[in-house]
């Protein structure tokens, strides 16, 4: 049961990076780091909207297995 908890745990990891890096849209990688100069706000709409709710699902999903990894130890 453990094994498969940090297994889990590395593929929503590696899955919650690849979405992150999926918002940066409109700037260069350096926009990951803060490097973006717009700063207004507008509405997510499409892809982005998706993104943005993945997101979030993945990051429940990382602490979830996080506590449940902790409990089976």
């Amino acid at each position: 049961m453990e094994r498969f908890l940090n297994i889990a745990q590395i593929l929503v990891a590696i899955l919650l990076i690849i979405v992150v890096s999926f918002q940066v849209k409109g700037m260069d990688m350096g926009g990951i780091f803060g490097g973006g100069s717009s700063s207004v706000y507008r509405t997510r709409r499409g892809v982005e909207k998706t993104l943005f709710q993945a997101t979030i699902v993945l990051a429940v999903l990382f602490i979830v297995l996080s506590m449940l990894s902790i409990k089976f130890r």
